[in-house]
């Protein structure tokens, strides 16, 4: 295991070669307390041990990290090898970032702890995709946006680790409309409509390890216009309509052990509409949450009854768009919405967050303001939340 761990080690620092002041950079041999030795102007930190300076820079903000990466070549060369990023997963160490569209110059991640907003370079598609409706996922340390080109779907990976966007490999049944879900470095999608509006039931997974797409068993019922998320280690599927005309209130679950869907009747019993968004979910330490558009209230529910249970209002409104043009996210532990004001000053996109642990009191959800942005409008076109 040890040499396991030390040959990772070295393919991740030290796998290409490199120049600093005329002297290449060498990983010496381990001492008795297993520690990576390097002459003193080789080292990360000067002073350090380089296990311990990747321990530090593994905890300091991922917003540092392009800063850090001008430091020198040494520093480049560890920030784009995603040894950090993977580092920072097995220490526990996450920050969440909120990466959103809602104006035509493009995506932008914000540091909700730097109350930083960072602008992603533009995704080098043509116009067709650049101006059709999009949906986006983030999964591991990619940010994927679907959409439509001139003759078929395509899709737009971010890679966090690099900073650029490149194509990404396209699905076996290639759809928009679908619901989905991310856990970890894997996504799965399912259901939506194909480029000749046929309502789909099947359902692929994407591993973000591989950047390829595997065929899931299809689902009970077609259906598009739906949402799907990741509860307790499995995938479900709720809300959508097998047709303009029917809708579905029944929800599905895909257990990933044993590869078999399982419906739930009435898990979803809100009625969707042509016009109406998928449903707004996002679930909290393994509880799902979901927004009622008509009285713009916040709901639970309950796995054992099966049912859905009142918890508060919104900090914004959602019934005026049907929907649309907001955003509803698990941020960490807590639920994060993101929607348009207009006040006195002008538009705003306002983010705001709550806890569910904090409880409720009086049907009252203590929202509080995390960041905003003025001048942008009122309406969210795309919104993921990356933790990493």
């Amino acid at each position: 295991m040890a040499s396991e761990t030390k040959k990772l080690k070295n393919e991740y620092l030290f796998g290409k070669e490199e120049e600093e002041k005329g002297k290449r950079m060498r990983l010496e041999e381990e001492d008795d307390d297993g520690h990576c030795k390097f002459r003193s102007s080789d080292s990360l930190l000067p002073g350090l041990h380089d296990d311990v300076a990747l321990t530090c820079l593994a905890r300091a903000s991922r917003s540092d990290y392009a800063s850090l990466s001008c430091l020198n070549s040494r520093f480049n060369s560890l920030v784009k090898s995603g040894y950090l990023y993977d580092l920072r997963r097995r220490m526990g160490v996450v920050e969440h970032w909120v990466y959103m569209v809602c104006d035509p110059r493009g995506w932008e991640a914000f540091d909700p702890f730097g109350k930083k907003w960072l602008r992603l370079p533009k995704i080098p598609c043509d116009d067709c995709f650049n101006y059709a409706d999009k949906e986006s996922l983030a999964v591991g340390s990619e940010l994927l946006v679907f959409g439509r080109e001139l003759f078929d779907f395509a899709i737009w990976k971010y890679s966090l680790i690099q900073n650029n966007w490149e194509k990404c490999e396209g699905m076996n049944h290639r759809r928009c409309l679908f619901g989905s879900g991310s856990l970890g470095s894997i996504s799965i999608v399912a259901g939506g409509s194909d480029k000749n509006g046929n309502v789909l039931k099947s359902a692929e997974l994407y591993d973000s390890l591989t950047g390829r797409w595997e065929i899931l068993p299809n689902m009970h019922s077609p259906r598009r216009l739906c949402s799907g998320f990741f509860m307790d280690e499995k995938f479900y599927v709720i809300g959508g309509m097998t047709n303009p005309t029917d809708s579905l209130t029944c929800g599905e679950e895909f257990d990933l052990q044993t590869r078999k869907w399982r419906k739930i009747e009435c898990m979803y019993p809100n009625i969707n509409r042509v016009a109406q968004a998928p449903p707004l979910v996002a679930v909290v330490n393994n509880q799902l949450h979901a927004v009622e558009y008509l009285t713009n209230m916040v709901k639970k529910y309950d796995k054992k009854k099966n049912s859905w249970e009142v918890l508060g209002r919104l900090p914004v409104r959602a019934d005026s768009s049907n929907g649309w043009g907001l955003a509803f996210k698990a941020f960490g532990e807590e639920l994060l919405v993101i929607g348009g004001n207009r006040g006195p000053e002008g538009e705003a996109i306002i983010l705001s967050s709550w806890a569910p642990k904090s409880g409720c009191k009086d049907g009252t959800l203590d929202w509080k303001v995390i960041g905003l942005k003025e001048h942008s409008g009122v309406f969210v076109f795309n919104c993921a939340v990356m933790g990493c």
